[in-house]
């Protein structure tokens, strides 16, 4: 079955930079894209970043624009998140997912178009 595994979460000082990584196994085709989302305490979940695998085109939040980097690699099935010049408000868990493989993310960060959810990693910024 489908496994979307997250990592490179941990506790950082404001300024800092991490690189979050989504491992996907179990799944030998291609999604059309993919995406970030993080939950913070107390708030719903919301998007981050999507990367559209055909044209490798890259859609953000404008709370992430210039500071977030998403990008994928085919070969180690993998996709990540650079997250540079961190914030306290960057505070969240953050999740990888994925549509159907006839889904299109559009718009990028509609929940119900995600089939497939990792179960999350924590980033804490202090």
């Amino acid at each position: 079955h489908v496994q979307l595994v997250e990592s490179g979460g941990g506790s950082v000082q404001a300024g800092g930079s991490l690189r979050l990584s989504c491992v996907v196994s179990g799944y030998t085709g291609r999604w059309p894209c993919m995406s970030w989302f993080r939950q913070a305490p107390g708030k719903e979940r919301e998007g981050v970043a999507t990367f559209y695998t055909g044209g490798r085109s890259t859609y953000y939040a404008d709370s992430v624009k210039g500071r977030f980097t998403i990008s994928q690699d085919n070969a180690k099935s993998t996709l990540y998140l650079q997250i540079d010049s961190l914030r306290p408000e960057d505070t969240a868990v953050y999740f990888c997912a994925a549509p159907t493989s006839d889904t299109y993310c559009v718009p990028a960060f509609e929940e119900a178009l995600y089939a497939y959810w990792g179960q999350g990693t924590q980033v804490t910024v202090s």
